[in-house]
């Protein structure tokens, strides 16, 4: 749940992949170590299927904030960022429409160093394609949408809860996805450069400066992208470039809030706390950072966790959230639960040759389906309750429909 800990110290996901690259040194193999990698094709790995009626469309856009040099690698005179909008698209631009291409779930050259460092190496799995399609006419006729902006993990991508952005925007949502630069893994900018991650080491401490100044840098990155989204939808252009069809017509940005995974899930705190202007936010599995500790929200927050004790900052960031607030324990889950590793790594296990027990360390024993579900009903109650005054019934209480989920506050 430590949100900057908890990707350097995931020695099994590391493990997973290191046994799916080819075993050199046969002789020091250990019992139960994974098979030799087997000539067989790799596995396609496949996004579960949202759950709403809009089709979607998806546009990439380079931002590039001129006002700063780049945190992390002052050489670079300006802080670029990639962002991924996700929106409604017209009923034509539906997969069944030859023409507009499905949208990778990582750009390519993004894709060749993701899929050398990461865990689904290439060669052992194919990375899916989204529902999504590239820059399909938007979807006008119920006029300007909710946004909600989310944030990755740290050393993940904007990609990395692909499962839960796609099924918010097929029940009628607009979602931003940020790249933070430098403290991503990989970042493909127009042309087919990649900037990889370049943060200092991080110490184990939550009071640990470069976690602080990464908190620091994503609310500033936060704050700017809500400023050009709001200028693309006075300008309908980025860039100079035009966009999508009717996409800068369903930002709604009157209603805007945030969610994030680790310290993706910090940022959107942080982010609230320092004045930026989201009506609510919500922290998957990720440990709280600097003021807002102790001086809390006063407006709406959601905590989801895994299934393990309570974060300390949690505890002691509760008594100071003064809005509406839930903490949320999903029984079953593991950190990564909330990215969509919880989808690809059963799909990838038998060709990774991940024992289950290896799996269930990983993710959590909880099926993944299920799991994913469940995160799924949840969080689009949350932004439906305080997006769209809508009732949500499921975050009153424990149920019987949901019994993996424990009411903690």
């Amino acid at each position: 749940m430590v949100s900057t800990g908890a990707v350097l110290a995931a020695g099994l996901a590391t493990g997973l992949a290191m046994a799916a690259a080819p075993a050199a040194a046969a002789p020091g193999r250990t019992p139960g170590a994974a098979p030799y990698p087997r000539p067989e094709p790799p596995v396609r790995l496949v996004l579960p299927r949202p759950t709403g009626h809009h089709a979607i469309g998806t546009a990439a856009l380079r931002l590039t904030d001129r006002s700063r040099r780049d945190p992390w690698v002052p050489a670079q005179p300006v802080r670029e960022l990639m962002v991924q909008l996700w929106y409604p698209a017209r009923s034509a631009a539906a997969p069944s429409r030859p023409g507009l291409p499905q949208a990778p779930w990582m750009t390519a050259e993004a894709a060749k160093v993701f899929q050398k460092t990461g865990y689904l190496l290439d060669g052992y799995v194919t990375l899916p394609v989204t529902h999504a399609r590239d820059s399909a006419a938007a979807d006008t006729r119920a006029g300007r949408r909710p946004v909600i902006l989310y944030s990755h993990g740290h050393g993940q991508h904007r990609a990395s809860s692909t499962s839960l952005v796609e099924d918010l925007v097929s029940h009628g949502y607009v979602v931003v996805t940020i790249d933070h630069t430098y403290d991503a893994g990989q970042v493909e900018f127009p042309g087919g450069r990649v900037e990889t991650y370049a943060m200092p080491p991080l110490g184990d401490e939550d009071d640990d400066p470069v976690v602080g100044k990464a908190v620091d840098v994503r609310v500033t990155d936060t704050r700017f992208v809500l400023e050009e989204l709001s200028r693309i939808v006075r300008s309908r252009r980025s860039g100079g470039r035009p966009l999508p069809h009717g996409l800068a017509d369903v930002l709604d940005m009157s209603r805007v809030a945030m969610f994030g995974h680790s310290l993706g899930g910090a940022t959107a705190a942080a982010a609230m706390a320092s004045g930026v202007p989201l009506r609510a936010g919500a922290n998957l599995d990720g440990a709280l950072f600097g003021p807002v500790v102790d001086s809390g929200l006063r407006r709406p927050f959601l905590l989801m966790s895994e299934d393990a004790d309570s974060n300390p900052s949690w505890a002691k960031a509760w008594p100071h959230l003064r809005d509406w607030r839930r903490n949320l324990r999903l029984t079953g889950t593991r950190h990564f639960s909330y990215t969509d590793y919880e989808t690809f790594m059963p799909q990838a296990a038998e060709r990774l040759g991940a024992t289950e027990e290896q799996l269930a360390e990983f993710i959590g024993p909880l099926d993944e389906a299920r799991a994913i579900d469940i995160q799924r009903r949840f969080l689009r109650a949350y932004f439906d309750l305080h997006l769209r005054h809508q009732p949500a019934r499921i975050l009153d209480g424990p149920s019987a429909h949901y019994p993996e989920m424990r009411f903690i506050g």
